[in-house]
């Protein structure tokens, strides 16, 4: 493919992102509707720059908890599985090569400072959802599957350190039967042995 070619997608590339940020524009405006959150992470991904490369396009975004978001408020879904294993937190840097046979390849660039935050899996609307600190936090399905959770399973989360978050991250989970143990076993007066980070009551 010749420099002229790649110029020329480039551009067309860059009209129809520059025509859909409008056309959005006018249907906030029409309908009065927004989503703070995908303006936030929008104007975030704002700072970052798009390129063509010899190997595809290159675009950075702000991953939202679910999707890459650019800075035309363009969203690229990012994959549920890879998004898992790598516990993206919303708000994270993130650069997506396009190559020139199609595939999509994403990275993390730039995470965001991160905090932890205790609750317990919960199904609501369909969905699953950590309950903690009074707030009900979407998590992906991939998560839920990849860790083996179940519904009243403590859960740890990740969550961005700075501002409001409507998704967590899943970094740990800790079975309900063993959560029920544990705490019988403080009314008991037991103790808790964590050699190997593993929990097991003292005989």
């Amino acid at each position: 493919m010749s420099d002229d070619t790649l110029i020329q997608i480039q551009e067309l590339i860059d009209s129809a992102m520059s025509s859909l940020k409008t056309a959005n524009s006018l249907l906030r405006e029409v309908t009065g509707v927004t989503d703070s959150n995908h303006e936030r992470h929008m104007t975030r991904a704002a700072t970052t720059m798009s390129s063509s490369t010899a190997g595809g396009k290159i675009i950075e975004g702000i991953f939202d908890g679910q999707n890459m978001v650019d800075s035309s408020g363009q969203t690229y879904p990012v994959p549920a599985n890879y998004a898992s294993k790598s516990k993206l937190v919303e708000g994270d840097g993130m650069k997506l090569t396009i190559t020139d046979e199609g595939k999509f390849i994403y990275k993390q660039i730039s995470p965001t400072p991160r905090r932890t935050a205790l609750g317990v899996l919960i199904s609501e609307d369909g969905q699953y959802k950590v309950l903690a600190e009074g707030k009900a936090f979407r998590t992906l399905l991939a998560s839920v599957t990849f860790y083996r959770a179940e519904v009243g399973d403590q859960v740890t989360i990740l969550l961005p350190q700075d501002g409001d978050a409507k998704w967590g991250a899943i970094e740990a989970v800790i079975p309900k039967h063993m959560a029920e143990a544990s705490a019988r076993a403080r009314i008991e007066g037991g103790a808790f042995d964590d050699i190997d980070g593993e929990l097991s009551p003292s005989l």
